[in-house]
């Protein structure tokens, strides 16, 4: 090893560092469905295992949505099938653990949420270590459709305003006195120089 490379190095001469690879990467369950997802969607979608949310989605106004951030960091969704050809995600698939026919758990809930609010279809399928093409078949004509039949975000507000005074980005701050002590605005981010405010529409 160069001395540049002892310089950055994060371990001691006979050293080893303490990663070791993980016995297995999927589950049996998740082989299963991974194996009947290739054969069943063939040269139409190229499928992947285990995307990270945060790859596949970001936070629109992130200073003012930073609470949501905790709700995708370091998770995933189980298979991702994207187009072959753009690798555009097109529709995510999540196993599920089996439960009431009227119960819902909340992270599978808030799962739906986010893809269809994305308009992206989720697949939820029942875990098993046995699958019927034709059965899964079904769980996607459900989701393609449910996510068809979704009212479309208004994506109008996403961006953050520009500031009415001078033109730079505006920024999320807090009244810190007076009669709206405590309520948000927009303030110019060259703020004090520029007195630029907005309020925020609700």
């Amino acid at each position: 090893m160069t001395d540049i490379g002892q310089k950055f190095s994060t371990k001691t001469p006979g050293e080893t560092l303490p990663y070791r690879l993980r016995d297995r990467f999927l589950s049996t369950p998740e082989i299963a469905l991974y194996r009947t997802l290739i054969e069943m969607v063939g040269q139409r979608y190229v499928v992947y295992a285990k995307v990270a949310l945060n790859d596949i989605f970001l936070i629109v106004r992130p200073n003012e949505n930073v609470h949501f951030f905790n709700k995708i960091f370091r998770k995933h969704v189980d298979f991702l099938l994207c187009d072959p050809r753009t690798l555009k995600p097109e529709i995510g698939v999540e196993l599920v653990k089996p439960v009431g026919r009227t119960e819902t758990r909340p992270n599978d809930q808030f799962m739906e949420e986010l893809f269809l609010t994305a308009g992206l279809p989720l697949v939820h399928v029942p875990s098993s270590e046995r699958y019927e093409i034709s059965d899964v078949i079904s769980l996607f004509q459900l989701a393609v459709t449910k996510s068809q039949n979704t009212v479309s975000v208004d994506v109008s507000q996403d961006a953050v305003p520009m500031c009415p005074a001078c033109g730079k980005m505006m920024v999320l701050r807090t009244y810190r006195s007076g009669p709206q002590s405590g309520q948000l605005y927009y303030g110019c981010m060259d703020n004090p120089h520029c007195p630029g405010t907005l309020p925020i529409q609700r």
